[in-house]
């Protein structure tokens, strides 16, 4: 199939492009690097050893979202492009409703004018709010705890009305977990723009030497060692995990968890990464972040009974192939 992949210079998307590509697909590539730069393209290609279009647009742009539609011949697209921190969407709302929810809106517009039926939508956990875990695809949603979750909730809602006038479109919402590791070529990971907002990169760059201390927000949540849990899952089993659903969908809407259904905390990350690296990583716990909830993992047995996947790799695995990454 020929895909478009809207966002995939950045973390997750570079890392499904190069599944897509190992699995044959040809690829239309846009990102506008307000989190990503322009090596990752190089470096995609370097380890798929396959060629793809690239175009160097914003997607809140209709005129040019408009002009790749009407330019090529597309089976489906995987949307990743969007804003993703909890903190900033808290300190800038607008930017965040504006830019994730007006990207969603005019790529299912585009989607159906050229009768695309295939589309894969990057969601998140953080819609499921404080709800009880392990959290399930059924749940009814709470009132999600930052802008960033609320943009990802009202753009599922859309493709959900989307699909009822429109029955015909197969559409995919994926709610990741918290993706970390890298491909294991090292020439690909999570290289965020500035100061990281995500733990995993703040932890390399840490241990590297790049960053003085790791800060540990929160040491007193309602949690075995008092700080958050997360179910971390490997970048490149959640990429697999977007060719399983881009493959397999039909129509209507299908709601995923991708995660590998356990929870982790935060020292048990350091600890983890410290065994698999013969590092350190000094840190420090210092206050919530507003928004964070305490625990956070996955009941994916939907994905496994319907999609046929789960994940691969353990906690170790993921640490070491996040610091080869920084270290290549």
């Amino acid at each position: 199939m020929n895909i478009l992949v809207t966002g995939g210079a950045g973390f997750i998307g570079s890392h499904t492009c190069v599944a897509l590509l190992k699995a044959g697909h040809s690829l239309i590539i846009v990102d506008n690097f307000s989190n990503s730069n322009s090596e990752i393209l190089k470096k995609i290609q370097s380890i798929a050893k396959k060629e793809f279009i690239f175009y160097n647009i914003d997607v809140t742009n209709k005129a040019e979202v408009e002009h790749i539609f009407a330019t090529h011949s597309i089976d489906g697209v995987i949307h990743f492009a969007g804003l993703k921190s909890v903190s900033e969407s808290i300190e800038n709302p607008l930017f965040y409703y504006y830019n994730n929810i007006v990207s969603t809106l005019l790529i299912t517009d585009a989607c159906k004018r050229y009768g695309i039926l295939r589309i894969v939508f990057s969601s998140s956990a953080t819609v499921y709010g404080d709800n009880k875990v392990p959290f399930k695809e059924e749940m009814e949603l709470l009132p999600t705890t930052n802008p960033y979750g609320e943009t990802k909730a009202i753009s599922e809602r859309i493709l959900q009305d989307f699909s009822k006038s429109n029955p015909e479109f197969a559409i995919a919402i994926l709610r990741y977990f918290n993706p970390i590791g890298a491909h294991e070529s090292g020439k690909i990971g999570e290289n965020p723009n500035g100061l990281p907002n995500n733990l995993m990169p703040y932890v390399t760059q840490v241990a590297k030497g790049k960053l003085g201390k790791l800060k540990v927000f929160g040491g007193d949540y309602s949690t075995f060692d008092g700080t958050g849990v997360r179910d971390y899952i490997h970048v490149m089993d959640l990429a697999e995990g977007h060719l399983a659903a881009l493959h397999k969908i039909s129509s209507g809407v299908h709601i995923y968890n991708l995660g590998t259904g356990q929870g982790t905390s935060v020292l048990q990350l350091i600890h983890s990464f410290e065994q698999a690296n013969d590092t350190k990583v000094p840190y420090e716990i210092v206050d919530k972040r507003s928004g964070d909830i305490a625990i956070s993992y996955a009941d994916v047995s939907k994905a496994k009974n319907e999609l046929g996947w789960q994940t691969k790799y353990d906690i170790i695995a993921m640490c070491r192939d996040a610091w080869r990454y920084e270290n290549s």
